[in-house]
């Protein structure tokens, strides 16, 4: 058990005794202190380079994640509405078909 801890503890030492050394600048001491971004591959992307819908519209596969979301719901949407327009008949005024017969 102590095994396991000791590699953690001599690392929490060793930075406090960073902190506390006298012998460094100040400038240097923030240096050290800067969280580092440790596994985010933030600056190594995969791949080719997501671009915005407008740039290549014709090609989905390289849009950024953000614009397919957008366009694939737009098209969900009028789809959805589409065929309910189609398959209800739409709503047609009946008033101005009555007017007229009435008025023969």
């Amino acid at each position: 058990m102590a095994a396991t801890w000791a590699p953690s503890a001599a690392r929490q030492v060793a930075g406090i005794s960073r902190i506390c050394s006298p012998t460094t600048t100040s400038a240097s001491q923030a240096a050290r202190l800067i969280q580092r971004r440790g596994l985010s591959g933030g600056g190594d992307h995969h791949g080719p380079p997501k671009v915005n819908i407008w740039e290549d519209p014709l090609s989905p596969s390289k849009w950024k994640e953000e614009h397919f979301v957008i366009a694939s719901l737009t098209g969900w949407g009028l789809l959805i509405y589409g065929s309910y327009k189609f398959f209800t008949g739409g709503k047609k005024d009946t008033k101005e078909e009555k007017v007229i017969e009435a008025s023969k």
